[in-house]
């Protein structure tokens, strides 16, 4: 069984689950939709691959910023019914944590994704403190990657 954390963002896509998938749970396509931020793996996206997520004013013409290193620990597919599940925990120097996407299956031609971030700050203040610090923050961006990732999956499915 599937557990979709309570704080999830959900969408619904105009595609099916294996679309939307291949959409949002490979996070290279995630730079296309968080501004400021150049994304990548160090192999293919799956369990065991090392995600770097860089943000800052240069970050997408290879200046340094804020890293996000995360390891991938679940990368399964939608399968019929079976929703698609991805983890990841964040293993920063500064980001610490985990995140998850999951893709539920919602008829032939539509499902849900369903994005959760969990993150926190490591060093010296409380995890709570930082993490709460964080929600707001983190929300506005994956509501807002969310919409993008939605228009393009909507233009793609025009298109097809």
């Amino acid at each position: 069984m599937t557990s979709i954390p309570i704080d999830a963002v959900v969408r619904s896509f105009p595609v099916d689950a294996a679309a939307a998938w291949a959409l949002v749970a490979d996070l290279r396509n995630h730079e296309r939709w968080i501004p400021l931020t150049r994304v990548s793996l160090d192999g293919p996206a799956a369990a065991g691959a090392t995600v770097t997520a860089v943000s800052g004013p240069f970050a997408r013409r290879g200046f340094p910023g804020l890293a996000d290193v995360m390891t991938v620990d679940r990368y399964d597919p939608p399968v019929g019914a079976e929703p698609g599940v991805a983890t990841f925990t964040k293993i920063g120097h500064v980001l610490k944590g985990h995140a998850s996407i999951v893709v539920v299956p919602a008829g032939p031609s539509s499902s849900r994704v369903f994005w959760s971030e969990n993150v926190y700050l490591a060093g010296p203040l409380p995890r709570r403190l930082t993490e709460a610090a964080l929600k707001p923050f983190l929300g506005g961006m994956v509501r807002y990657a969310l919409m993008k990732a939605r228009q393009e999956a909507h233009a793609t499915n025009r298109h097809a």
